[in-house]
Parts: C-alpha cells; structure tokens; sequence
C-alpha cells in the first residue's frame, strides 16, 4: 500500500525495511529512558513512552497511502516508525523494573517474567484483530481498524500507569544520593562488557521470534506453500500458552536458577531451525501451525521469561534502568534486521539459509549465557555457603 512496485520480494524488502527503521531507533529510546529513568523515577519513563508510541500507532491508521500522497506516503510511514521505534526502546526497561523492584528478591523470577506477558498478549491481540479485520471489512479498512482502535490499549495503560507508584529501588537509591548526572554514559564506561554480552543473550530469543512471526509470514506465500493465516493460527496458539509458559519459566527460574532455563530456549533454538522449516515446508496446516506454536513455546518463551531479572540483577539499581535498555535495545537493532536479511537470503540460496541463520542466533545466545554471571538469590546463596568451610558453617 506504500510502496510502489509490481515486484513481490522487492514489496517485502521494503515493507521490511520499513520495519527495521523503528527497530534502529530503539538504541535512543533505551538510551532516553535510562537516562530519565535512572535520573527521575521509572514512573516518568513510561507515561512518556507509551503517548509516543500509541499516537504513532494510531496516526498510522490514518496515513494516505502511496496511491494517494505518492511518495509522502512511505516518508510519513517511515517516519511514525521511528517515533514508534523511540518510544518503544524506552517502554520495555521502565516496564520491567517496576515489577522486578516492586518485587520480593526470590520471587523476582516469577514478578519479572509478568510484564513479559505483554508480548504474547499482545500479539495475540494484534493478530486476533487483523483476522477479525479481515474477515469484516473491505479495502483499506482491513489494515486501518486495527491501527486506528489501538487508542483503546493506549488509553488503558495511561490510567494504569498514572496509579502506580514508583520504584521502591529508585526511591532508595535517590534516598541514599546515589542518583548520577549521566547514568547512561557511567554504566557504559563500566560496564559496557556486561551489556554487549546482554546484546547477544537476546539474539536467540528476539532475532527467532520476528523469524518466526514476521519473516514466515511472508516465506510461505514467496514459496507458495501456503496462506499467511495458517502462520497467523500458529502465532495465535502460540501466544495463547505463552500467557501460562512465561510464568511458569519465571517462577522456575527463582527455584533452579537463570541460566539453565534460559539455555532451554537457546539450544531448542539451535537445534529447531532446520526441522521448523522442514515443517513448514509441508505446507500442511497441522505441521506450520505446530512449527510456529513451538518455535514460540521453547525458542522464544524460555529466554524472555527471565531476562527481566537476570538482566536487572546484573546492575546496581541507580544505573540499572540504563544498563538494561542500552542492552535490550543494542540487540533490537539486529533483530529489527533480520526479516530483511532473511528475505534476501532466501532469494539467493532457498530455505537453507533462513534456517541455518536461526539456528546460528543460539549458538551466540548460548555461548553469551556461560559467560554470564548467575544471579538467582537461591543459587547465589547456596554458591555462598559452598564455600564456607563445614566447619565453620557447623559452629
């Protein structure tokens, strides 16, 4: 609708383009949002965060489309996506922290992993929408009324949003005088390996999941395999048990530690690329639905689960809104990418390539994961005591 070409890859390529626009302007929202996070309170952050990104989500809604304003209409595209890609990058650390500080430390697995539900949730509601959309309107109307009715979400989290208190975390820290005048710039001078090492962790989980859920939507209908709804089904199932996996993962991390259920997702990861395509490429509806629904289950879940509070505990509190979006930002930059990549990769050698790339994202995500501090209170405590002589722990 915004790009004008006969040429179906060339349309993907540009629609996905298009995406990763908003992805590469994630960095300076995480950078925004650490810094008036660390500085002002979690609070602030996320009012700000979520007018910015919902007025653009809206206003795509209501955008003339190339037929209409010719080449204005993918400049005005393009340009909602980088205030959407803003505000995002400063949603995700302010969300986060105030359920991991509000928190009881060894609990702090299980309340991290709730502000995660977003994500199935919230593709559950997209994709539930656009199927509903299409199945009652006509023409533009089918991809408007989605943008359009997201002024509902953004409503809500205002009220939400207003009524919550601020960080416990943050308002010690300010007690204590430790806020910071750059705390951005400090945690990058000091612990800059730690966030590169965050930037990969995240590869496996966000880089699968728009593999998964953007790529393959477009895959099966370049490949003529089938239609984008059976990927739609696979991502709607697979967001439904996301709402229960992502509890259940962040609750096992507060009992057995971070790391090890973070490797559930990186080495499924390593080992599904292959095979997930190979089902898909059956083109039977049972096959690509279940390929997705697992692909989301045990690549995706497993990892965003506990990265909310292995991520959190890796920094003090008054540099920790910075640490954490600076990180999980970095890696949206090349997750944001990937769809594009994948598209292009696809074009030269087939599906193989495609695969082996979603599989090479759990290979980095893993080898990051050992390298990586284990921060579970349970595991810290018992690491502790292991190494106070028996003798000393019987007196």
């Amino acid at each position: 609708m915004f790009f004008h070409t006969k040429e179906p890859l060339i349309g993907i390529l540009a629609a996905f383009a298009t995406l990763a626009v908003g992805f590469l302007m994630r960095p300076l929202g995480g950078y925004l949002a650490g810094h008036f996070g660390d500085r002002y309170g979690r609070k602030t952050v996320l009012f700000w965060s979520l007018l910015a990104m919902g007025l653009a989500t809206v206003m795509i809604g209501a955008l003339p489309t190339y037929d209409q304003a010719g080449v204005w209409a993918p400049v005005m595209l393009i340009l909602l996506r980088m205030i959407q890609g803003i505000g995002f990058g400063a949603e995700w650390g302010g969300a986060v922290l105030m359920a991991f500080e509000h928190a009881p430390a060894k609990k702090r697995g299980f309340y991290g992993a709730v502000p995660q539900l977003g994500i199935p949730l919230g593709l559950l509601l997209a994709n539930g929408v656009f199927l509903l959309s299409s199945a009652l309107f006509e023409g533009d109307w089918v991809w408007r009324v989605p943008f359009l009715i997201s002024f509902v979400m953004v409503a809500i989290g205002i009220f939400i949003r207003m009524s919550v208190q601020e960080s416990p975390d943050f308002e010690k820290a300010k007690a204590e005088h430790k806020i910071v005048k750059q705390p951005a710039l400090e945690v990058v001078r000091s612990d800059w390996r730690i966030i590169m090492r965050i930037i990969g962790l995240r590869l496996a989980e966000t880089g699968g999941y728009y593999l998964t859920t953007s790529f393959m939507l477009s895959y099966v209908v370049l490949a003529s395999i089938t239609t984008k709804e059976h990927v739609l089904w696979g991502t709607l199932i697979g967001s439904a048990i996301g709402l229960v996996s992502h509890l259940i993962y962040g609750s096992l991390s507060d009992k057995v530690g971070r790391r090890p259920i973070f490797l559930i997702g990186a080495v499924f990861t390593i080992l599904f690329g292959i095979p997930m395509f190979m089902m898909i490429n059956t083109g039977a509806v049972l096959m690509v639905v279940t390929a997705v629904s697992l692909s989301l289950l045990f690549s995706h879940d497993p990892i965003f689960a506990v990265e909310s509070s292995w991520f959190s505990e890796q920094f003090p509190a008054h540099v920790r809104s910075s640490g954490i979006s600076l990180g999980y930002n970095g890696a949206s930059v090349v997750a944001g990418l990937l769809p594009f990549i994948a598209t292009g990769v696809y074009g030269m050698v087939g599906w193989i390539g495609p695969a082996v790339m979603f599989s090479m994202l759990g290979v980095i995500s893993a080898l990051c994961a050992f390298r990586t501090n284990e921060t579970a209170p349970v595991i810290v405590e018992k690491q502790a005591v292991s190494r106070v002589p028996s003798r000393a722990r019987t007196v």
